[in-house]
């Protein structure tokens, strides 16, 4: 968040409360990201590591279902659960779901975190 912009430097205040100083010229010649310039809308990216032995089809289903039931996360794009890695003693999953919360992004991602690995014990799926 920009919170102050000066004749030579402006102030941004990054999630986690530091704040940086950045010569108005490399805002102009660099590449700056901006989350929330356009819209709200935040990816929200969950990694999600299960034993080799689970079915992948059962364990999308279930990460998908679990981001579809929190009140945050919006419907359209709907969320996304993908095999991402095929280990030798693990199957890793990547659970991506759209908030258009962004200022809480980090906490859906939590409420996530926590619900996944509810779901996953009561379907004894466990978590290397």
């Amino acid at each position: 968040m920009v919170q102050r912009i000066g004749i030579r430097a402006s102030v941004l205040r990054a999630a986690d409360g530091s704040e940086m100083i950045v010569p108005n010229g490399n805002l102009i010649s660099n590449r700056v990201t901006n989350w929330t310039f356009s819209d709200s809308q935040r990816l929200i990216e969950v990694p999600v590591p299960v034993a080799q032995a689970a079915d992948p089809a059962h364990v999308i289903e279930l990460l998908k279902g679990v981001a579809a039931a929190h009140p945050l996360v919006i419907k359209d794009p709907p969320p996304r659960a993908l095999v991402v890695n095929l280990g030798p003693g693990a199957l890793s999953f990547e659970l991506r779901a759209w908030t258009d919360c962004a200022e809480d992004w980090m906490q859906i991602r939590s409420e996530l975190a926590v619900a996944i690995k509810s779901v996953l014990a009561k379907e004894n799926i466990s978590i290397p």
